[in-house]
C-alpha cells in the first residue's frame, strides 16, 4: 500500500478509536466491557500512528500517539502512557519542536511519578536539544541539561551506595553542556564551578584522569577572561590540586598567554594561540574564549587570532 493510501486508513483507524472511546462512556458500556473498548481505541490510535509515521505524516501520527497516551493514563497503565507520550514526541520532532517538548514534558512528568529519574533525566536531554537545534533558546536548554543532572546525580548516588561503580558519568556530560552555554553568555563564575567541579572530580579516575586538563585548562581561561591575576592564581592551584596538568600543552599555553598580555603583546599572544592550533584544533568554543581574551590586550579592538 502506498503513503496515501495508509494515510487514509490511519484516518479511518483513527475514526474508529473515536467510536470506541465514545462507546465505553455510555451507562451499560461503562457496567459490561467499558475498559475493553477504551483498550481497543488505544491499540488503533497506535496503528494509526504507525501509519501515519509511514506516511511521513509526523503531526498526525504524533496526535495519534497522544491519544494513545491519554487513554492508557485512563486504564491506570502509566508506563504504557509515557511510552506513547515519548512515541509522540518522537513524531513531532520533525514537524512541531515545541509540540514535541510538551509531549515529552507529559512523559517525564510519569516518569518521575514513578522514580524512574534515570529515564526522566534522558527526555530531559531531548528536550535541550531541541531548544538548541530548533527553537535555538539556550537559557531553556541550559534549564533542562541541569534537570538532568540532577536526576543522574542523584541516581549515580544512589549505585554508589549500592556498591555498583559508575563509569564516565552522565551528570558530568550534563553539566559541562551548561558550562560551555554559561561561558558564552558571560556567566563566567557558573561555567567555573561546574569545570572546577568536573575536573575534580575526573582527575582520581583512572579512566576519565586524561580529560581534567581540558576543564582546568577552561576554567583558566574564563578566570582570564574576567581577571588576569585570577587567572595566575587559578593555574597555581590547578598545578597543586593535579601536578599532571603542569606538563600539559594546555597548561603551557597558558602560561604563554599570562606572559603575553602581562606584557600586552599581541603579536606574541597569536604566536602562542597558532602554535596550539598547530597541533591540537582549536573548536569554537576555545576560539571564542581566547579571542574574548586577546580583545583585552590594549589597542587591539577586534583582532582575530591570525
Amino acid at each position: 500500500m502506498d503513503s496515501a493510501g495508509k494515510e487514509r486508513e490511519a484516518v479511518q483507524l483513527m475514526a474508529e478509536a473515536e467510536k470506541r472511546v465514545k462507546g465505553s462512556h455510555s451507562f451499560l458500556r461503562g457496567l459490561f466491557g467499558g475498559n475493553t473498548r477504551v483498550e481497543e481505541a488505544c491499540e488503533m490510535y497506535t496503528r494509526a500512528a504507525n501509519m501515519f509515521k509511514i506516511a511521513k505524516n509526523w503531526s498526525a501520527a504524533g496526535n495519534a500517539f497522544c491519544q494513545a497516551a491519554k487513554l492508557h493514563m485512563q486504564l491506570q497503565s502509566k508506563h504504557d502512557s509515557a511510552t506513547s507520550f515519548v512515541d509522540a514526541g518522537n513524531a513531532y520532532k520533525k514537524a512541531d519542536p515545541q509540540e514535541a517538548i510538551n509531549c515529552l514534558n507529559a512523559a517525564i512528568d510519569i516518569y518521575t511519578d514513578m522514580g524512574r529519574f534515570t529515564i526522566a533525566a534522558k527526555h530531559h536531554i531531548t528536550i535541550a536539544e531541541i531548544y538548541e537545534a530548533e527553537l535555538v533558546d539556550i537559557e531553556k536548554a541550559i534549564a533542562h541539561y541541569e534537570q538532568a543532572a540532577d536526576y543522574y546525580k542523584g541516581e549515580e548516588s544512589n549505585r554508589q551506595v549500592l556498591g555498583i561503580r559508575c563509569g564516565c558519568s552522565s551528570a558530568n556530560k550534563c553539566l559541562l553542556k551548561v558550562a560551555a552555554y554559561a561561558a558564552q553568555l558571560e556567566q563566567y563564575q557558573k561555567a567555573i564551578e561546574i569545570y572546577e567541579q568536573v575536573g575534580t572530580n575526573t582527575m582520581d579516575n583512572p579512566l576519565l584522569k586524561y580529560s581534567a586538563k581540558e576543564y582546568f585548562f577552561k576554567a583558566a581561561l574564563c578566570h582570564f577572561i574576567v581577571d588576569e591575576l585570577n587567572a595566575k592564581l587559578a593555574l597555581e592551584k590547578y598545578e597543586e590540586m593535579f601536578p599532571a596538568f603542569t606538563d600539559s600543552r594546555e597548561c603551557k599555553l597558558l602560561k604563554k598567554l599570562l606572559e603575553a598580555h602581562e606584557e600586552q603583546n599581541s603579536e606574541a599572544y597569536t604566536e602562542a594561540v597558532k602554535e596550539f592550533d598547530s597541533i591540537s584544533r582549536l573548536d569554537q568554543w576555545l576560539t571564542t574564549m581566547l579571542l574574548r581574551i586577546k580583545k583585552t590586550i590594549q589597542g587591539e579592538g577586534d583582532g582575530d587570532l591570525k
